[in-house]
């Protein structure tokens, strides 16, 4: 590979770290080429994008990368590296390696990640990374829960409606 094609490389990948608020790093070592198609096919179909990159074009490409510090990521960068970019959500990447891992025991490992600039090193991460609630998910049940003190008002106030018209009416009744 040439130094115009290295760059040409970085400059695309630095990109798509700019553009991806969710990168995942995973230990791509050990796959064989039909398991690793196997697993570019699963992250295809869960919407989120998967490929293998050197380790140093990886750290250059981070290096660019301006507001974040992500050198705590660089002790990572060794063996087979494979990045998985997530536009939406930062969960996503995480349910792919553990269903594929089911079909795989334990592969591919999760090197490091980054979540909207936080950074989670260590394979021990992934569950707890996979159990995160999307921007969509947490909207929804705030909504959910504003929504539910109006309710309850609405529904006493349409519930003593009927007590209060019964009350008037059996205090007419006896009136009489």
């Amino acid at each position: 590979m040439t130094r115009e094609e290295k760059a040409q490389i970085i400059d695309e990948l630095a990109e798509k770290f700019a553009n991806h608020a969710h990168f995942y790093i995973t230990d791509a070592g050990g796959f064989t080429v039909a398991q690793i198609n196997n697993f570019r096919r699963l992250c295809f179909k869960n919407g989120v994008e998967y490929r293998v990159y050197k380790n140093t074009l990886i750290r250059k490409a981070l290096e660019k990368q301006e507001g974040t510090d992500f050198s705590p990521l660089f002790k990572t960068l060794h063996g087979f590296s494979g990045v998985i970019f997530s536009k939406e959500s930062g969960n996503v990447p995480a349910k792919v390696i553990q269903e594929f891992r089911v079909k795989m025991a334990g592969k591919p490992g999760l090197k490091a990640a980054s979540i909207s600039s936080d950074l989670f090193i260590g394979d021990e991460n992934l569950k707890m990374l996979a159990e995160l609630k999307s921007k969509n998910e947490l909207i929804g049940e705030v909504i959910g829960l504003l929504q539910s003190p109006a309710k309850n008002v609405i529904s006493a106030l349409q519930s003593g409606k009927h007590t209060v018209a019964g009350l008037l009416k059996t205090l007419e009744s006896r009136a009489k």
